[in-house]
């Protein structure tokens, strides 16, 4: 099931401030609403990128689907990326020393 959030084929590689992503972007309440009702995601994940920006991962663990997307210091939200099969892991760092 494709998402039809506003999203297109170059979603994957947008990011704020491209014109890709400008067609992907709308106030974050408006964008976490959507999620939740038309694809029952919730936030899993958060996390600080460059420029302030809050990076959130949003999914469904019912349906398996998820969803990137960045929010700027400015307020305005854009997808990044989405897709199907997310799972949850609970995996443990690498001792030191030895590969990932």
């Amino acid at each position: 099931m494709m998402k039809s959030l506003v999203m297109g084929v170059a979603l994957a590689t947008a990011t704020p401030g491209t014109s890709a992503a400008a067609s992907n972007c709308a106030p974050r309440d408006v964008v976490v609403d959507r999620l939740a009702a038309r694809y029952g995601e919730s936030r899993q994940s958060i996390g600080l990128g460059a420029n302030n920006a809050m990076v959130e991962v949003f999914a469904s663990p019912e349906t398996g689907t998820w969803t990137i997307i960045v929010t700027t210091a400015q307020g305005l939200t854009c997808m990044i990326a989405s897709g199907q099969a997310f799972e949850t892991l609970a995996e443990a760092p690498p001792a030191p020393g030895t590969d990932a």
